[in-house]
């Protein structure tokens, strides 16, 4: 893999004092892959803000580049810029700016919850502080009225100040291929990274699949179904699965991979492995 591919991870916040152990451990054993930086979610409606801020800085602190996913949700424009404020102090210099859905029981309550406005926010009061991520949909966004809209909200995302996009996971790298042609095609000049999603649970996979809209190829879900509960057989299958879909996609000209590692080490460090990026 060329050293010039960028590199990132992602983690969710964990819950307990365990979870946070693990994480660090994770983070540690992945930060050795060199990636550019990793990234932590933030739950609908801002519900782990705090859980996200705290891995966010202690992270930033120990020295490893870590951008905080954002959005408005249910907070005011005053409360984000304060959030955005004591990221910038405690020297984060990254975000993932996402749509914010809003939190149950906020009835009507009007807030800016799109990207291109959250995006347009952070530039006006924090000029070119942060390096601005936003969110990608090669088999489009659930919610998008029809293909060339999506990619059309997604050039406004990226006119108003985004560096780059990342994907949503996907296993068919036709789609990616073809979408970043569309992309081009209107204009967009802004490289949008590939998300990695590996395999280990089917039955997680498909539901989870199946709520986001990312596309399960047919006869991947009859390979993993056929192998019902050896756990074994679905992982192997993964790792060959998502080693083949990372090598087409730097093969023909993706700039790098994020992988969504699910706090775990495995398989992704073994798929990196595969693609001859080794621990230093």
């Amino acid at each position: 893999m060329d050293k010039n591919l960028r590199l990132s991870f992602e983690f969710f916040p964990p819950k307990s004092d365990n979870g946070r152990e693990k994480l660090i451990e994770v983070r540690n054993q992945l930060s050795l892959y060199k990636p550019e930086f990793f990234s932590v979610t933030y739950g609908a409606g801002g519900s782990t803000r705090d859980n996200t801020k705290g891995i966010v800085k202690e992270f930033n602190e120990s020295g490893f580049s870590t951008a905080p996913h954002l959005s408005f949700g249910g907070d005011t424009e005053e409360d984000v810029a304060a959030l955005i404020e004591e990221y910038k102090n405690a020297g984060v210099n990254r975000i993932v700016a996402l749509r914010g859905d809003m939190p149950s029981g906020m009835g009507g309550a009007h807030q800016m919850v799109y990207a291109n406005e959250l995006v347009t926010f952070i530039r006006e009061r924090f000029g070119d502080h942060f390096q601005l991520e936003v969110a990608a949909y090669p088999e489009v966004h659930p919610e998008a009225e029809s293909y060339d809209a999506d990619i059309k909200y997604l050039k406004q995302k990226l006119d108003a100040g985004a560096n780059s996009a990342i994907t949503q996971y996907f296993f068919n790298p036709d789609a990616y291929f073809y979408f970043v042609d569309q992309c081009q095609a209107a204009g967009i000049t802004q490289p949008i990274y590939p998300g990695i999603m590996p395999v280990t649970n089917y039955t997680k996979l498909a539901r989870f699949s199946d709520s986001c809209g990312a596309e399960i190829p047919r006869w991947i879900r009859k390979k993993l179904q056929s192998y019902g509960d050896d756990v074994f057989s679905i992982k192997s299958f993964g790792i060959d699965l998502i080693t083949d879909l990372c090598e087409m996609l730097i093969d023909n000209g993706a700039p790098g991979l994020h992988f969504y590692t699910m706090n775990q080490i495995e398989p992704t460090a073994t798929i990196l492995s595969n693609l001859g990026v080794k621990p230093e």
